[in-house]
């Protein structure tokens, strides 16, 4: 664990609310903690640097430091029945498909006591054999190990039973096609002693901590009064009321909860901890339905992952209630503890339906959690990339940690669990490495300029602003979400970041009506608008993506797993979902390559009158071929203009990229290519890799202006600000601003 760490309980607040820190600090001395204004979180020396502006708070000063813990791994919690400390005889069962096998001893239903020597728990050992433990009394416990090992990613029928009378313990698996059951019985020395444990634990083993995380799929899980003989277990197996049930979890119910039901007679619902992911199909999916909500038994089951972590539930350190008169922006706590340093951005957004200022810079919040911890891949397999990535940090007192050294505080949807699948939810409740001022990306400086991506990349368009004397409100995809078009109506013109990447429906629907409403709307990313998310009622701070079929992916979900559990809706990209990048801002992610940046080159129809205004000043045919992301405006990420796709037909593409350096490689999205030498729109694909400058008028007075590039905004500081890219940006701005000025689709 870091020595240093923190998180906030929420990542935007407004005047008059409260916003609580929590803090792990493993010094002798106190931590201090004070409040910055942040302006620029580039730490790259060739650029404007950090700049911040301290603000007096009423918790500013020293803290006693202490070590706060992380326990990840997902399970399922239940208060135990009365009756089941009085078990004299007992089955467990329930149907599994291990994902990891060999990672120590995991359990499927477990109340266990160890320390009294009671209860019982079924487990798969590290050899990937079944195991039951079996409470004895008097410091024992009994294990008895099932013959033959499990294979991962098979489903079995996993069960324990023991008979009191005859003291017959029985542990194996049942027959589930192509499986053969395994099955082995033993007589035990000693009655089963009664049970003490108060609570049953599915998929861990309930110590304190919890441990025994179980990895893969469990549907189903049983537990009866009784030892069941063959043909009781075939009428449960097959469905058919049984008796004896204590509990029986339908984990087909409740699906997008939290809640775990119980269908026996003695309610023993309980809930889930730490984000397993639901909406899972069970062993008897078949393919005839892809979506939960229409064959719930198909999808009985849930995925649980030892390193799945939604809230590190740390304790608060202190609380802070936003002074009314605060403005809105980007700000961050500093925390030093001796030599160590941490800070936690967050965003301070206007009161309810006020509007101080004319421009809303619409802070792509899910988009950084979505990608909050990604541990690289090039940090595990190339040395020669890890050692530069710490050179520069220290060189440029950068963020010095990157989330690849700190597992215990999750990964990102970007990862893979430590079983293989993907990493589906997301939670802002815990440490977050890469949304930190002054973190980068990609080292080599001469190839990727500063090599941010996400929060402190958008912080150039934050510096612009402020260098141009434009004052300008935050608002976050938090509130978009939650308020729709209501939160930003008032304002003249909205304004995205370099990436918003990840959208619900109401977010969409608001910034569509907000554009058809007469509202301008500045589009100043590439990628975005791509990928279609959920969110939890349960659990506020999590979010959810189904990397389903198509898209640029980290992972691929599995077959029959592409509708969300938060929300029932189909996940994947927004493309398939009917509503491309190209409906909304007349551009749509087309091509990926390294993170290096070219230049556009001005198009015959900007002299259009309609859109001649926005070149005014600019004398070059090329633009931005400089900056700090790649080191040129058009890089890494690309939209074009596609008017199959829904961009408008009246449409004027201002400028298109080029130049786009083969070593990157440039590789177009899947979605767009349907063989390996024909694409979807039918001509070559070098002429679909580049970026589209983009401009349209919308419906009573709107306008959309789109770059169609994530790297647009690390060229706006370049030359201190005096540059094309920036005077391109300044124009728009300002046209847009001016409330004379017409925007009329021509006929």
């Amino acid at each position: 664990m870091l020595d240093l760490a923190g998180y906030a309980d929420r990542l935007s607040v407004r005047p008059g609310e409260t916003i609580s820190f929590k803090v792990s600090s493993s010094g002798p001395d106190p931590f201090s903690a004070r409040l910055v204004r942040v302006i620029c979180a580039d730490p790259n020396p060739a650029g404007p640097g950090m700049i911040e502006e301290s603000i007096a708070t009423a918790f500013e000063g020293d803290y006693p430091s202490r070590t706060q813990a992380v326990h990840r791994g997902s399970y399922g919690v239940v208060d135990a029945p009365k009756k089941l400390a009085k078990l004299t005889s007992f089955t467990i069962v329930a149907t599994i498909w291990p994902t990891r096998i060999g990672d120590g001893e995991q359990t499927i239903v477990s109340w266990l006591d160890t320390e009294m020597a009671t209860g019982v728990a079924l487990a798969l050992g590290a050899d990937g054999r079944l195991i039951a433990a079996i409470g004895m009394g008097r410091g024992q416990v009994e294990r008895v190990a099932n013959t033959t090992p499990l294979v991962e990613r098979t489903w079995y029928r996993a069960f324990v039973s023991y008979d009191g009378n005859a003291r017959l313990l029985t542990v194996g698996t049942l027959s589930t096609s192509p499986q053969s059951p395994h099955v082995i019985t033993k007589r035990l020395a000693h009655d089963l002693a009664s049970a003490s444990a108060r609570r049953i634990f599915l998929a861990a083993f309930g110590s304190e901590p919890v441990s025994g995380h179980f990895n893969g799929k469990i549907e189903g899980p049983a537990i009866f009064d009784r030892a069941l003989d063959a043909s009781e277990f075939a009428r449960f197996t097959s469905g058919k009321k049984t008796k004896g049930v204590i509990a029986h979890w339908d984990f087909a119910r409740k699906t997008s909860s939290t809640r775990i039901i119980d269908i026996g007679p003695n309610d023993c619902d309980g809930h889930l901890v730490n984000m397993p992911t639901r909406a899972m199909t069970g062993a008897s999916w078949d393919g005839t339905e892809m979506c939960w909500r229409h064959a719930p038994d198909h999808y009985g089951a849930i995925h649980f992952h030892a390193d799945d972590l939604y809230d590190c539930g740390w304790d608060t350190d202190f609380a802070w209630k936003v002074p009314k008169k605060l403005k809105s922006g980007i700000y961050a706590l500093r925390l030093t503890c001796g030599s160590h340093q941490e800070n936690i951005p967050f965003f301070i957004v206007p009161p309810k339906m006020k509007r101080p200022a004319k421009i809303c810079v619409l802070v792509s919040t899910f988009t950084y959690v979505v990608y909050h911890n990604h541990a690289r891949p090039e940090w595990q397999r190339d040395p020669a990339w890890r050692e530069a990535w710490l050179t520069q940090a220290k060189d440029w007192k950068a963020y010095p940690h990157a989330p690849a050294q700190y597992p215990e505080y999750g990964f990102s949807t970007y990862n893979n669990h430590t079983d293989g699948s993907g990493i589906a939810y997301a939670s802002w409740l815990r440490p977050m490495l890469n949304v930190r001022c002054g973190y980068v990306t990609y080292p080599y400086p001469e190839i990727r300029g500063s090599g941010l991506r996400h929060f402190p990349a958008d912080t150039h368009l934050t510096a612009w602003l402020e260098a141009k004397g434009h004052a300008y409100d935050i608002v976050t995809d938090l509130e978009l979400d939650e308020e729709g078009l209501d939160l930003i109506k008032s304002y003249p013109v909205v304004m995205t970041g370099s990436h918003p990447e990840y959208h619900t429906p109401d977010m969409l629907t608001a910034l569509a009506a907000y554009r058809d409403g007469g509202g301008r709307f500045m589009y100043l990313g590439g990628n975005g608008f791509y990928w279609k998310v959920a969110r939890s009622r349960d659990l506020p701070a999590a979010i959810e993506i189904r990397r389903g079929e198509g898209g640029i992916r980290a992972w691929a979900a599995e077959a029959g797993e592409y509708y969300n559990a938060f929300d029932g809706g189909y996940g994947g990209l927004w493309r398939r979902n009917g509503r491309p990048p190209q409906h909304l801002v007349g551009v749509g992610f087309t091509a990926q390559g390294n993170f290096v940046g070219s230049y556009y080159r001005r198009r015959p129809e900007s002299a259009d009158p309609r859109a001649a205004w926005i070149l005014e000043g600019v004398s070059e045919e090329r633009i931005g071929d400089f900056g700090l992301s790649g080191h040129g405006a058009a890089g890494f990420e690309l939209d074009r203009t596609d008017k199959r796709l829904g961009t408008p037909a009246h449409a004027i593409v201002i400028a298109s990229s080029e130049g786009h350096r083969p070593e990157a490689p440039w590789v177009l999205v899947p979605e767009e290519q349907l063989t390996h030498i024909v694409t979807l729109p039918g001509i070559p694909a070098a002429e679909l890799i580049r970026a589209d400058l983009t401009f349209f008028e919308a419906p009573n007075n709107g306008a959309v202006f789109s770059t169609g590039s994530i790297t647009w905004c690390g060229s706006l500081p370049h030359n201190n600000f005096d540059n094309n890219v920036s005077r391109i940006t300044q124009n728009v701005l300002e046209h847009f601003l001016d409330p004379k000025a017409e925007f009329a689709i021509p006929r």
